[in-house]
């Protein structure tokens, strides 16, 4: 079960990355209007906003993907604390969205499944 953790870790990571592109690379761009739901008005006025908030998704996959690499080569204890942090932070974040924006529900059900699955499986692998 911690293999399956780590492979759902490695898929958040994956959707974070793309998050950070989305917000930090493309914002005032189409795609990334739709995703969001931004006009280019609201896209150029948050562009700053959006360009930081980015980075934090980055970082935090930035975690997970080092955390991995410790249970790779051996460190379990460490990188299955790093993993649990990385990943209960963008779950925390996905429940802060929906919680402050209940319109954001689908959003953050999107951020935030794979994070949860993380945890859920992650958490039992240890135990087992």
């Amino acid at each position: 079960m911690v293999t399956v953790g780590l492979v759902l870790a490695g898929l958040a990571a994956l959707l974070h990355v793309y998050i950070f592109w989305l917000e930090s690379v493309v914002w005032t761009t189409p795609r990334a209007q739709r995703v969001f739901g931004t006009t280019p008005q609201e896209a150029a006025a948050t562009r700053g906003l959006a360009y930081n908030q980015g980075f934090y998704n980055l970082f935090l996959a930035v975690v997970v993907v080092v955390s991995i690499v410790l249970v790779a080569v051996g460190h379990l204890a460490v990188g299955a604390a790093l993993v649990l942090a990385g990943t209960g932070s963008m779950l925390a974040a996905a429940l802060v969205l929906v919680l402050s924006d209940r319109s954001r529900a689908r959003a953050a059900f999107s951020q935030g499944t794979l994070p949860a699955l993380t945890v859920l499986a992650l958490v039992l692998g240890l135990l087992a």
